[in-house]
């Protein structure tokens, strides 16, 4: 069994909230060790877009100008669109504060720089975990066993850290949801702002990225999982059929293998977030749908909190103490973002004909200010000030 040194802690998954964690940790005095099932770090995932919250959480974990270095610009959040290009919404640059979209690679690679070399274990596979009053053992597929005094599961959705610890815990819901993903050859389209563009049932979206290069997605209602075609890109050309620029444009330049198709879950509640030297984040947290474009942000904020409720643990080794405060101090406002986004899909992406023309009146005669005072529930968060401990 390897025994990792004093003040030590074991991450679960080098994802994003999983490195951002180990980020965090490292600040604050902590020996860490990232576990990531993967056999490497590599290029994977598409694009996402990131509100004002994760920003501060980035600038508290030290990354915020490689955060925005790696990203650009979009005004996706407020410029809404019909089928035929009708603008329901504008982006306003005056009053409208831009979103920052990149790739998921980028953001990994920034975050794994943090992270001093051979603290990343690739192909170690989490499999059991067991704690006792002074520490908690993983176990690793390959049988490999690693102690330490801390373990945070950020293995995504189906953490195998949720399943040792709360072995009683809902598994993921599926939400009747069906998302392709997809990103543009460099420089094969000319760059986009960013926009949304609500079909009835149906949504797509755009978002420029870094190296002229575009993201986009579409989601639609699928009442079953599992669903999956033999040529996913043909299957949203047809779907986008007679949908406006560019659209199309951003369909001919994606090539076949950039696109990715997803079902959609997310988790019930949970109970708690912490259990003795454990703690969830993120998706194994609270995963939620794509809707609000929170997940990631809500997994950097829970770095930023859990690194500032452990930074004494560190010193003085209470460690429960610090990992309860974590949970009440995260716990509500994830929970209120899982259920927005939960709630969100069930008008922007109702079938109703109905519904729609009510959804897409309304959103017409809205002004940009409201959809701010509502995004602002989201985005007014402030970070709590981290130790600079492990980085002096």
């Amino acid at each position: 069994m390897r025994r990792e040194r004093g003040r030590s802690a074991i991450v679960a998954g080098a994802g994003i909230g999983g490195l951002a964690a180990a980020v965090g940790l490292l600040r604050g005095g902590w020996d860490v060790t990232v576990l990531e099932r993967a056999p490497e770090l590599g290029e994977v995932g598409a694009g996402w877009s990131f509100a004002p919250n994760a920003l501060r959480a980035a600038d508290a974990l030290g990354v915020g100008e490689e955060f925005r270095a790696c990203s650009v610009p979009t005004e996706a959040g407020a410029t809404m669109r019909l089928p035929d290009g009708t603008y329901l919404m504008r982006f306003q640059p005056d009053a409208d504060p831009a979103l920052l979209a990149n790739h998921r690679a980028d953001l990994q690679r920034v975050l794994s720089r943090h992270v001093p070399a051979g603290r990343i274990r690739t192909g170690a596979e989490v499999t059991g975990v067991r704690q006792d009053g002074d520490g908690v053992t993983v176990t690793c597929r390959d049988g490999a066993e690693t102690r330490a005094d801390l373990l945070v599961g950020a293995d995504g959705i189906h953490s195998a850290v949720r399943r040792a610890v709360w072995p009683d815990a809902p598994g993921p819901v599926f939400q009747r949801i069906l998302c392709w993903r997809g990103v543009t050859e460099p420089g094969a389209v000319r760059a986009v702002r960013g926009f949304q563009t609500w079909g009835r049932g149906a949504r797509f979206g755009a978002h420029p990225l870094t190296g002229e290069r575009v993201f986009w997605f579409l989601t639609v209602r699928q009442e079953r999982p599992g669903a999956r075609f033999d040529d996913d890109l043909g299957e949203v050309a047809a779907r986008m059929r007679g949908w406006h620029e560019p659209i199309p444009a951003l369909l001919a330049a994606t090539p076949p293998e950039a696109v990715l198709c997803h079902d959609i879950y997310d988790l019930d509640p949970l109970p708690s977030y912490a259990e003795g030297r454990v703690a969830l984040l993120g998706d194994a947290a609270h995963a939620m749908t794509p809707f609000l474009a929170q997940g990631a942000c809500q997994a950097l904020e829970d770095a930023v909190v859990l690194a500032a409720e452990t930074a004494a643990a560190a010193r003085t080794g209470s460690v429960q103490e610090a990992l309860n405060r974590y949970d009440r101090a995260r716990r509500p406002r994830a929970q209120q973002v899982q259920r927005m986004a939960r709630t969100d899909p069930r008008l922007s992406l109702s079938t109703s004909g109905a519904t729609y023309r009510l959804m897409t009146t309304m959103t017409r005669l809205a002004s940009s200010g409201v959809a701010r005072r509502k995004s602002a529930r989201l985005w007014e968060w402030a970070p709590p000030a981290l130790s600079t401990e492990g980085t002096r």
